[in-house]
């Protein structure tokens, strides 16, 4: 069976583990744009190590440069890109659109991974990814087994999809828990994980708490679909967890049975779950770590330990021997790839006994604690000579050596210099008028108090012939699509276009696609999580117009970014979380449920559930940001409501436009904080 078994290396420890246990490649941080800055990654003398040792073992290298970068970092992440590169990496994984620009123009040959936290989880996004030069997709860990299928089948990109680990609550890339409720952003690699702790819904503890997933005894049937990759989440975790997974992972594909309770013993939280795989999100997903979860350890990591302290010899080489009298003796090794021939002293006439083809090929197969096994030996000895055996092993470490310094050698990748790819021109922002004031609604009716001179913003599938009276009408796309709907939704907004809508806010790169293939005008939503003028360029360049810069940006950030028509959120309950396994779910599921439902910290606060029309849930902020005009510049402004009334609409309306006393509770979100 050929797929990929990708393995975390947090550390040095972490990837000797997964290279000896027989990852075929693992996936590493390296400086400060990765999605686990808490992790120990590595530096660029450490990162040339790592690449030369997984190299020489055949083991391909993918360096993460997977997180959102601001205005002012955009030299420091070419620095990252180019130390990557002349470090000799295999492939980057990418969330930023800027860092893609980067790669593709100063580093061409150079593979880019699509991560995860760009929140790719439909045919759609696929599509807007090929465009862009991406050879490789990581898929949302949300997707079913069928769905996953679809994907695999609607392109010839390679598919990577989490088979084991921890799952975000959240979809990758979406999640913003972190960072407005401590400061620490998820999308810049410091997830503080306060979904772990114990947030409580119908009498459920640990409600945004999921179970690990473990996907492992499914990899026959992913490799069927079509998937290029597993990979196996943990860049945080010890070295024997990744040892345990990489080898049940080697024990599927290669027909034994995998240790899964030995894993589950390593680590889990209340053991593990498959429910998106199967299309079965059920309560049995959720699950926290616990005392007994710990203790399970104990019995396992100093065994697990053993199993990859020695040389796991993985690397196949033909050996060839040449022994004829009077001329040099000539042992060749090949490993496919690399050839090295060495020479030794000619042979003598045997006295007492003559060396045999059998002789040779026993001393040269003496491979052990080198990265190399025998798959064929070729040997021709003529009779009647003698060669001293310590001559053929000094031939053979002689060869091997040579031959892992040629597999060592670092790979050259040609590097442009950065202006090639920051150019520190912007695409040209569209001439047309547009509403400095958008009012994002979640029905029609809450704007029927607000004047008609603004733009308004609302689910495509609610739009009526009444909204056409604003100024401007913008459709919004449903912020997950999932692939058997995406007919459905293009459905959906031809016909709003048959009515007269124009405009489509888009919150995922995949809607941007949709937009451009219906020929609807792409606004850019706060989910694409833009903060730099790049990455602006780039969704411009995607067909994307105005566009709403993410509200984890700081005002002085937000400054930064030259591009004109860009906005900001400033007023809104903040969505927090998307989840497609609801947190509000019982043991009968849906039943009784009204949409609506309120979720409780530790201490007491409150936070609203909101259903999607049992697609997703939306997990709201306790407390709404507002911020005026006064206090943060943008060429417009969105105030996005979700379950007010008109009323309130309308007197938020009127206290940005007139401004006027907040008498209510509100946060400023991370505007007036600088974002780690």
């Amino acid at each position: 069976m050929n797929i990929e078994i990708l393995a975390p290396a947090g550390a040095k420890e972490q990837l000797i583990a997964a290279v000896q246990s027989g990852a075929d490649a693992v996936y590493l941080g390296f400086g400060q744009f990765n999605a686990r800055r808490r992790a120990k990654n590595f530096d660029f003398d450490e990162l040339c190590q790592a690449v030369e040792y997984c190299h020489e073992r055949g083991v391909r290298v993918h360096a993460a440069l997977n997180t959102l970068v601001k205005e002012n970092e955009l030299d420091a992440a070419y620095d990252a890109v180019k130390q990557v590169a002349l470090a000799g990496v295999d492939a980057v994984i990418i969330q930023d659109l800027a860092v893609a620009k980067i790669v593709r123009e100063c580093v061409p040959d150079l593979e880019m991974h699509a991560s995860t936290q760009l929140s790719v989880h439909n045919v759609a996004g696929v599509k807007a990814l090929e465009k862009l030069g991406f050879s490789r997709v990581v898929l949302a860990r949300e997707l079913s087994e069928k769905e996953i299928e679809k994907i695999c089948a609607s392109t010839k990109m390679e598919v990577e999809v989490f088979v084991h680990g921890a799952q975000c609550m959240c979809l990758s890339g979406g999640c913003y828990l972190s960072s407005i409720l401590g400061g620490r952003s998820g999308n810049r690699g410091l997830c503080a994980q306060p979904c772990r702790l114990d947030f409580n819904v119908n009498s459920r503890p640990y409600a945004l708490s999921l179970k690990d997933m473990s996907l492992i005894n499914y990899l026959p049937r992913l490799i069927e679909k079509g998937v290029s990759s597993v990979k196996i989440e943990g860049r945080m975790k010890r070295p024997e967890y990744v040892a345990m997974a990489v080898s049940c992972c080697k024990d599927v594909l290669e027909g034994r049975k995998p240790q899964i309770e030995a894993l589950r013993k390593v680590f889990s939280r209340s053991g593990f779950t498959d429910g998106y795989f199967a299309d079965n999100r059920t309560v049995e997903m959720f699950g926290w770590r616990n005392k007994e979860d710990v203790v399970a350890a104990f019995d396992v990591l100093k065994d697990i330990a053993n199993t990859y302290k020695n040389e796991n010899p993985r690397v196949k080489i033909d050996v060839t021997a040449r022994i004829k009298a009077e001329e040099q003796v000539l042992v060749t090794i090949s490993d496919g790839k690399n050839v090295v021939t060495v020479g030794g002293d000619a042979p003598e006439k045997a006295i007492n006994r003559e060396t045999t083809a059998e002789d040779v090929i026993k001393q040269l197969s003496k491979t052990g604690g080198t990265p190399y096994k025998i798959n064929k030996t070729d040997v021709a000895c003529e009779k009647g000579l003698s060669v001293p055996l310590s001559s053929l092993n000094k031939m053979r470490r002689e060869a091997l050596e040579k031959l892992s310094a040629l597999r060592r050698q670092k790979r050259e990748h040609e590097i442009f210099p950065i202006e090639k790819a920051l150019t520190r021109e912007n695409v040209e922002a569209p001439s047309r008028k547009f509403p400095e004031i958008l009012v994002r609604v979640e029905n029609p009716a809450q704007a029927a108090l607000l004047p008609k001179n603004i733009g308004l913003v609302v689910p495509a599938n609610k739009i009526t012939k009444e909204c056409f009276e604003f100024e401007l009408v913008i459709g919004e796309i449903p912020s997950i699509i999932f692939p058997f709907d995406e007919e459905k939704q293009e459905a959906i907004l031809l016909e709003k276009k048959q009515m007269g809508l124009e405009n489509v806010l888009c919150d995922n790169i995949g809607a941007v696609h949709l937009a451009n293939k219906l020929g609807l005008n792409a606004v850019g939503g706060w989910g694409l999580n833009l903060l730099n003028s790049e990455a602006v360029n780039e969704y411009r360049k995607l067909g994307v117009k105005e566009t709403l810069i993410s509200f984890e940006t700081s005002k002085g950030n937000l400054r930064e970014i030259s591009c004109k028509k860009k906005g900001i959120m400033a007023y809104g309950y903040l969505p927090l979380m998307r989840m497609r396994a609801c947190p509000a779910k019982t043991k009968d599921g849906c039943k009784g449920c009204s949409g609506v439902n309120t979720l409780t910290d530790r201490i007491g606060k409150s936070f609203t559930l909101v259903c999607n029309d049992k697609k997703y849930t939306t997990l709201l902020n306790s407390v709404p940001l507002f911020v005026s005009r006064n206090e943060i510049n943008a060429d417009f402004y969105m105030l996005h409501f979700t379950l007010e009334t008109q009323k309130q609409v309308k007197k938020i309306f009127d206290l940005f436009s007139f401004g006027g006393e907040i008498d209510f509770e509100r946060t400023k979100g991370l505007y007036f904080k600088t974002l780690q």
